[in-house]
């Protein structure tokens, strides 16, 4: 048996075979990497515009008189701001300071609900749907029910500037009156009940489709004939990594973990202090008093060496003051970047680093991400 056999596979695993990708195991599943290449996948997207399948994402629906008291009491954010037809980026904080994963949360409609009750979506990382599952319904002591959809659901990611030009033709839902982190359901090329979300990872605009997967197929098919005359292309996980990491975006495993806080990394606009509580509440009302001792930074490479994860930071004298978290040679900047955490007194924009590659010491300056700027 291969390992591909023993890796998951998403609806349309077969396509991306016959479209000749790159295949490779991330978080269980048998994915694309690249088709034609990383860095023409990588442009695409930022000039035109790029389909990924990225169906391994998991999916928690959160239904029931008190679903908003268990969403809150999991998530750093305030989803009680939330209306019908919006998203909110949150994390979901461990009871040591640290994150469990990050995640969205779509406030749904009340269709299917009876009286009183509220429904919500929670998209989390593919690496942490049961390590999520298990430790959100450790904290349900509400009158809700959780439902995975995660192997139900299909999901695809419609990236970068022509992406409405590519999709309204295809659906009656005005995707021009459609604001940032909202959402709504209605039928593309003839499928019903498509969740079409003004969301994205890469920071060049665009949707994420949410499908049955039995309709996953006809959904890419469509998308893809749709876009033959805006030059779409089949985009893969390579190109999502360097797309996002220009824009600073964090990536759970590398710049965020089970030991890192999101005062520390840079996200404390997703968390709300003043909320009545959370996990970990109390450890960042006093990181926000007292101050924090690291932070994630971005960092421009002066050689044309890549950043890996892993390496360590030093100061001018070599004494370590951090480590990599993430890096690349960002293809529209033909530069290597990274991200890392460094001691709190040397994240200032503009201050020289070093990074160590075994006996090599490689000069890298502190820049504020995004590091791709429109």
């Amino acid at each position: 048996m291969s390992n591909s056999d023993t890796l998951k596979t998403t609806a349309i695993t077969n396509i991306h075979r016959e479209l000749g990708a790159r295949m490779a195991a991330f978080a269980g599943y048998d994915m694309p990497i690249s088709y034609a290449g990383i860095n023409e996948e990588h442009a695409c997207v930022r000039e035109k515009v790029g389909l990924f399948d990225v169906s391994h994402m998991g999916e928690f629906i959160v239904r029931g008189k008190q679903a908003l008291d268990l969403v809150q009491a999991i998530s750093s954010n305030d989803a009680s701001k939330l209306i019908i037809g919006q998203a909110q980026y949150s994390c979901i904080p461990n009871d040591e300071g640290g994150i469990v994963d990050d995640f969205l949360v779509y406030r749904l409609d009340e269709d299917q609900c009876s009286e009183g009750e509220q429904a919500f979506m929670l998209v989390v990382n593919a690496s942490n749907i049961e390590k999520d599952w298990n430790w959100i319904q450790s904290k349900n002591k509400y009158d809700c029910r959780m439902i995975n959809i995660s192997d139900q659901t299909g999901l695809l990611a419609l990236q970068g500037p022509l992406a409405t030009k590519v999709l309204q033709p295809i659906t009656r839902v005005n995707l021009e009156e459609m604001k940032y982190y909202h959402f709504a359901k209605g039928t593309v090329a003839g499928i019903e009940n498509v969740l079409i979300s003004a969301t994205g990872y890469t920071g060049s605009g665009g949707y994420e489709l949410y499908v049955q997967n039995d309709q996953l197929k006809a959904l890419w098919e469509a998308i893809m004939t749709a876009g033959e005359e805006h030059g779409i292309t089949p985009i893969g996980l390579g190109a999502r990594d360097t797309l996002r990491l220009e824009m600073g975006f964090c990536l759970y495993g590398n710049d965020i973990n089970d030991t890192t806080s999101p005062i520390e990394a840079g996200l404390g606009w997703i968390t709300k202090t003043k909320k009545d509580h959370f996990p970990s509440i109390e450890i960042f009302r006093k990181q926000r008093a007292e101050g924090i001792s690291r932070k994630l930074v971005g960092f421009i490479m002066e050689d044309r060496r890549v950043p890996r994860h892993g390496y360590k930071i030093e100061n001018a004298d070599g004494e370590i003051i951090g480590e990599v978290t993430s890096g690349t040679q960002a293809p529209s900047l033909d530069k290597p970047i990274g991200m890392g955490y460094v001691q709190k007194a040397f994240a200032k924009e503009g201050t020289n680093l070093i990074i160590s590659v075994g006996k090599k010491k490689l000069a890298a300056t502190v820049v504020k991400p995004p590091f791709y700027k429109k």
